[in-house]
């Protein structure tokens, strides 16, 4: 047996697991679009990552599930909060006091963390798309370009178009009137970019250091550029930020359920 340990992030947007040795390296993961059968696109995930781990259900230790669609994880043994998750998830890659950016599919969490990882305070926005990885999706299709293209073209902008609504819906007929005027498509890019980090920042205050983790960091780097030049210094993030969750998930089941002694 090769004793592993398995994390479950099942978000409204994509489901993301991996799986953790022993010494608590990412040694598989797997990340897709959640779909409408989660408990499905779960074990799909599970079956990729195990097999770039290489490893069977059978080394399966522990399995912990986390995020919007948590429950219908079948196999996982244990359910935990996407707060903890990611913190834990952050915390292992920088193990100092951090402030985490989370920016996701559909919310966005800002969770600040002491030099022991212990959580002092946390906020999330859930009532409004404008921010997370939808706005950024509705954006996308409001300018007909590949959402994997925004990044790029945000970094290539010489004349920032401000967006004056914070409202997906109004920002999108903004974004459609900057396109009858004449505005460079990746002018108006940076924009989007800026309002999503503009909206984050004011969720809450900021501590030193800060860490920025999910899906839309992951895939639009230059995101994180342009929120280091607002706050004025460096911005941590992992190798794989937006596995941050299932990452925590998968210490939390090491935490829940210690491996098997083996006999001499």
């Amino acid at each position: 047996m090769n004793p592993i340990y398995v994390g479950v992030d099942v978000g409204a947007s994509r489901t993301k697991v991996a799986v953790l040795d022993l010494s608590k390296r990412l040694i598989g993961y797997s990340i897709k679009k959640s779909g409408t059968d989660f408990s499905k696109t779960a074990a799909e995930c599970l079956k990729t990552s195990l097999e770039m781990a290489g490893c069977t259900e059978a080394d399966m230790v522990g399995t912990v599930s986390t995020g919007y669609g948590r429950m219908n994880v079948l196999f996982a043994r244990e359910t935990k909060s996407e707060i903890g998750c990611h913190a834990k998830g952050s915390y292992l890659y920088f193990p100092m006091a951090i402030t985490i950016i989370d920016i996701g599919g559909q919310d966005n969490k800002v969770i600040k963390l002491d030099e022991n990882g212990r959580r002092t305070g946390f906020k999330m926005n859930r009532k409004c798309a404008a921010g997370t990885g939808a706005f950024l999706e509705e954006m996308a299709f409001r300018l007909d370009i590949p959402l994997d293209e925004m990044s790029v073209l945000a970094s290539r902008s010489t004349n920032m178009v401000k967006l004056g609504s914070f409202c997906t819906v109004f920002s999108a007929t903004e974004v459609l009137e900057n396109i009858r005027n004449g505005k460079k498509v990746e002018d108006i890019v940076k924009g989007v970019f800026f309002s999503m980090i503009q909206r984050v920042l004011e969720m809450d205050s900021l501590t030193e250091n800060v860490v920025m983790t999910g899906g839309v960091v992951e895939n639009n780097p230059y995101m994180v550029s342009m929120a280091e030049e607002l706050i004025g210094r460096k911005i941590l993030v992992s190798e794989h930020p937006q596995l941050a969750g299932a990452i925590g998930a998968a210490l939390y089941a090491m935490d829940l359920f210690p491996a098997p002694s083996r006999e001499l």
